[in-house]
């Protein structure tokens, strides 16, 4: 079906620092939660309400695991961008369950560092880390 999008873009606070598994083909996955929240004022109590989702990271992309791996930790503010995935699993009590994952996968995904504690931003753009090796110096760009 033509047409169709699948895109997630979050900024939250992560939960808990990073955890970096190796996968059977050598490379690498990270994953972390992620908090995002809202709040307002309840009409009845003027009391402030606020409500908070928490959502897991799971990234397979080598250079943003990389970036995760030696930079994010935990209640550090980022901006995400990947898939929303479905998996299906059996829990203990051979119950099946349904759990929902933001997936940044090999070739798709965004990730920026958005703490100000951080002094620089990382992004990782797609035409700046690419293998083709066209990338030009600002030195040779002629204005």
């Amino acid at each position: 079906m033509s047409g169709t999008l699948n895109k997630v873009i979050l900024v939250g606070n992560v939960g808990r620092d990073p955890e970096v598994r190796p996968l059977p083909d050598g490379s690498e996955v990270a994953s972390f939660s992620l908090a995002t929240s809202e709040s307002w004022k309840d009409k009845n109590t003027n009391e402030r309400i606020e409500k908070t989702e928490w959502h897991k990271i799971v990234i397979f992309n080598e250079y943003l695991v990389n970036l995760v791996k030696n930079n994010v930790k935990k209640s550090m503010k980022l901006y995400i961008e990947g898939q929303i995935q479905t998996k299906k699993w059996t829990d203990s009590g051979g119950n099946p369950r349904d759990s929902i994952e933001i997936v940044l996968s090999k070739f798709r995904g965004d990730l920026i560092i958005l703490d100000q504690r951080r002094s620089s931003e990382y992004r990782n753009d797609a035409a700046q880390h690419n293998d083709s090796g066209d990338q030009q110096d600002d030195d040779s760009i002629p204005f």
